[in-house]
């Protein structure tokens, strides 16, 4: 007989929670670790995108609050959940909000983008539950804004993506402010050597549950790759989107400009698109989400910003405008897809330029994807391409110059007055 919630022994307002929205059995990663963190251990959690490592912390810690309910220290929180992006930041305090509807506790978010003020007001008081990225969260610590000093838990989700994103100091510095006796989790679906260090510098004595191999993809998930001119990738793209069989779709680009056009392209085709990056303001990513979320638009076209911070369940394909230059983002971009057990495909196209990129990314998957070839663009050109874009600050760039070093010119008095004279002329 298969586990229930129930028999994870969860406090009533958390399993009931969990019943009227129709959870009955918890997944792999939740099973495995959400008894070890009831009994207060700290956890390294590895899984792959999609399989519900939010429930997996989200859920004891609220166990927590409601088995010991105090009032939150004025200027900080009892609990603190860094991730990424203000997408997945917002993502997962709304799985809080959701799982602990029955409980009397507080969440707020904090990340950049937008005014602080409100997150300002919402420390004075203290709250149960922080969930932030880590910039602005340090931003506040160092105003003097947040105190974290009587934190009793702390949660890194996506660890890899935080450091890859270059939040290793600011967490090194967020991390000082906090006390030594504290419950620390960390989840992660790689498990480079970064993470490694980090989970040796955080974690004391931790538990580990690992439920797939890192880097490995989402099973239900059929991939392949279609060989094709950079100049027909749109209009391929846009003749799959027009598949009978197609639902919801995320489709990923290298660059923000490069979403935008894709976006624009696909409206204009007669497909209802909204664009998510990271030079859109903060309403307006939360609107093209929220509109993406409830079916009022088909497609969303989104940079890596997005390749672990949308979590609908009604996703059928991922398309791969572009290929990433870090081939274990491509894990991350496919697994938006295949969600709750769902069935679902990813299509990568894949140019000349980018050709040695499909090759890292197999290598990293283990598994070399499936090509078509029976359609209109195809390209023997891309499919043979022996060529290797450079990798600058995530994709392809201009070959840069080197700066050459000049001498400072020391001007003589006589000189000084000789440009004076001329410029009076």
């Amino acid at each position: 007989m298969s586990m229930t919630f129930a028999d994870l022994s969860l406090a009533e307002p958390v399993l009931l929670a969990l019943a009227e929205a129709g959870y009955v059995n918890p997944t792999p990663i939740q099973a495995q670790s959400i008894p070890l963190l009831l009994e207060g251990r700290d956890l390294l959690g590895m899984a792959q995108t999609g399989t519900g490592k939010t429930a997996s912390f989200a859920l004891p810690l609220l166990h927590r609050l409601a088995a010991a309910p105090r009032p939150a220290p004025k200027g900080g929180a009892r609990v603190l959940v860094l991730a990424p992006t203000r997408e997945l930041v917002s993502q997962i305090a709304e799985g809080f909000e959701a799982f602990g509807r029955h409980l009397p506790f507080s969440v707020t978010t904090i990340f950049g983008g937008v005014s602080q003020m409100h997150q300002v007001n919402a420390l004075k008081n203290g709250v149960d539950i922080i969930v932030a990225a880590p910039g602005r969260l340090l931003d506040l610590i160092e105003q003097g804004l947040c105190d974290l000093s009587q934190l009793e838990a702390l949660v890194l989700d996506e660890a890899d993506q935080m450091l890859d994103m270059g939040f290793a100091k600011p967490i090194e510095r967020i991390v000082a402010t906090l006390p030594q006796d504290r419950h620390t989790v960390l989840f992660s679906a790689t498990m480079p050597k970064s993470i490694a260090a980090l989970v040796e510098n955080l974690l004391r004595d931790p538990a580990k549950v690992e439920i797939a191999p890192p880097s490995t993809t989402v099973e239900r998930i059929e991939q392949s790759v279609m060989f094709v001119n950079a100049a027909d990738k749109k209009t391929a793209l846009l003749a799959q989107l027009k598949a009978a069989d197609m639902g919801q779709a995320v489709v990923f680009t290298l660059q923000k400009n490069i979403a935008n056009e894709v976006c624009t392209f696909l409206t204009e085709a007669g497909i209802t698109a909204e664009a998510l990056h990271g030079n859109r303001s903060q309403g307006q990513r939360e609107r093209a989400l929220n509109a993406f979320r409830d079916g009022s638009v088909q497609v969303l076209v989104a940079t890596d910003i997005a390749a672990r911070g949308i979590d609908v369940d009604t996703v059928t394909h991922v398309f791969n405008h572009d290929l990433p230059s870090l081939p274990e983002s491509y894990v991350h971009r496919i697994g938006r897809t295949g969600r709750a057990g769902r069935s679902g495909t990813a299509i990568t196209l894949c140019d000349a330029e980018q050709r040695a990129w499909l090759h890292d990314v197999e290598r990293e998957i283990g598994r070399t994807l499936t090509v078509h070839a029976d359609h209109e663009w195809h390209s023997e050109e891309a499919r043979n391409s022996t060529m290797r874009a450079p990798v600058l600050g995530g994709g392809p760039v201009k070959q840069i110059k080197p700066q050459v070093k000049r001498e400072r010119k020391v001007w003589t008095e006589e000189e000084k007055q000789a440009a004076r004279a001329a410029a009076q002329k």
